[in-house]
């Protein structure tokens, strides 16, 4: 679920995207000592460093300019990358078909880690894969991570 701060940064960055760049997640964590505004954006085929460094320093510019964040921070741009975690519903709908593992916060019979691929999200906002046990949903609240998976 995020947070004010980081619904706010949304609204903020989103205008500045635009086709064919996509605002996937805005993220404001703290790690260790530091804060971290990570900002993930994608782009059909893939982003660049030069796409990222672009981003970085006009939404540098924006913030500086509105200041949304009183606290010291660091601006971090970059892609999702392949496992990217899905979180809202466009997610769902682009990676439907594709194979993803999934962690819940509680076990399912002494199990926290599935696999198979991604059916969709209900209208009850649950999470439908079609696994090796067959068709399981899992209610989104109870889902800690769901994201792609690499194959080696």
């Amino acid at each position: 679920m995020a947070s004010k701060l980081e619904l706010l940064i949304e609204g903020i960055v989103s205008d500045m995207i635009t086709d064919p760049f996509e605002l996937v997640d805005v993220e404001y964590v703290k790690e260790g000592s530091l804060k971290y505004l990570r900002i993930y954006i994608d782009k059909q085929g893939k982003m660049s460093l030069d796409d990222c460094q672009h981003f970085s320093h006009l939404i540098s510019e924006k913030l500086d300019e509105l200041d949304p964040i009183e606290e010291n921070y660091m601006l971090e741009i970059s892609s999702p990358g392949l496992d990217r975690h899905l979180k809202k519903e466009k997610d769902f709908i682009r990676e439907k078909g594709k194979e993803v593992e999934l962690k819940l916060f509680k076990a399912i019979d002494g199990v926290k880690e599935f696999e198979g691929t991604l059916v969709g999200l209900s209208e009850d906002n649950e999470i439908e894969v079609q696994t090796s046990k067959g068709l399981m949903k899992f209610p989104k609240k109870n889902v800690a991570v769901i994201r792609l998976m690499i194959k080696i």
